[in-house]
């Protein structure tokens, strides 16, 4: 009896200590977690050649793209929710889907199949999802993971997670690019970086969302 009230009291009592833990992440700094920049093991992001802007295709249409993850591209007519920022694999959006936010101005950080299955890493993730954005990202940021399977070619060996942004047009007006940065450990501080170089505001559509 006594056991059984324990546990219907722990019951009660997680949501309530889950909220606590959130309001207080809420405060923190997305920079303030993970490792620090220059520990994280990032390249130089990448200026890929962007197209596919407006480009809708219908839902389920096998889409692949040139580089991986994307960084832009054609994509489905829906986007992922604009209010959720964390996504493990058991409820992850199509990547076309995903691809769409980036055209709206969205920063996404993907993390591969090895570090799904790593529960701190995934924890940390989580956390910076919900932590105190940058304000050069107007909140528009999701984290996803990133299966082998959903991409042609294979991340850079030692690299578990990638950032990618969709670029509006250049100064020639011509020439729009999509960015990736990969890392090889989960840096707050290299994700700031990476929004502060790649604003939401720097995209195709940055009013959307």
């Amino acid at each position: 009896m006594a056991a059984s009230i324990l546990v219907g009291l722990a019951i009660i009592a997680y949501p309530a200590v889950r909220l606590i833990q959130d309001s207080k992440t809420k405060n923190l700094a997305v920079a303030d977690l993970g490792v620090a920049a220059g520990s994280a093991s990032c390249d130089k992001p990448t200026d890929d050649k962007a197209s596919g802007t407006q480009d809708h295709k219908p839902e389920g249409t096998v889409i692949q793209y040139p580089v991986s993850p994307p960084s832009s591209g054609p994509h489905y007519p829906v986007w992922a929710p604009f209010g959720k920022k964390f996504y493990t694999a058991d409820d992850r959006p199509a990547v076309p889907n995903l691809v769409h936010n980036l055209e709206h101005g969205y920063t996404i950080l993907w993390y591969n199949e090895a570090t799904a299955k790593n529960k701190d890493q995934i924890a940390l993730i989580e956390k910076i999802s919900k932590a105190k954005l940058p304000d050069s990202s107007n909140g528009k940021f999701i984290a996803a993971p990133f299966r082998e399977s959903d991409g042609q070619l294979p991340w850079p060996d030692g690299k578990n997670i990638a950032f990618s942004h969709w670029s509006g047009m250049g100064a020639d007006g011509k020439t729009a690019f999509g960015h990736r940065q990969f890392c090889g450990s989960v840096s707050g501080a290299a994700l700031a970086d990476f929004m502060a170089k790649y604003p939401s505001t720097d995209a195709q559509e940055p009013n959307g969302g």
